[in-house]
């Protein structure tokens, strides 16, 4: 069995002692996301359904399609010209 790599979450307060930059993320034995405060222990499992909320919502379809809007236009790159 391997230890799990914590990796500390930049700008984030613990909800327990409100100290910054103390928290950790990594999966447990069990493979769940599980957050952990270094500064007081403070433990928190992540559930499926919150991690399926906390998703960003995104243009792309579940299939994988993407969807476009009518008044969307592609972007047109122009090389700039030589400098005189």
């Amino acid at each position: 069995m391997f230890k799990a790599t914590k990796r500390f979450i930049a700008g984030a307060v613990c909800p327990k002692c409100s100290e910054m930059d103390k928290l950790v993320m990594y999966k447990n034995d069990d493979d769940i996301e599980t957050r952990e405060c270094v500064a007081c222990g403070y433990l928190s499992v992540m559930k499926d359904e919150e991690m399926v909320e906390s998703e960003l919502d995104t243009r792309v379809t579940p299939e994988g399609k993407a969807i476009r809007d009518d008044d969307e236009q592609p972007i047109r790159i122009f090389e700039m010209p030589p400098k005189s």
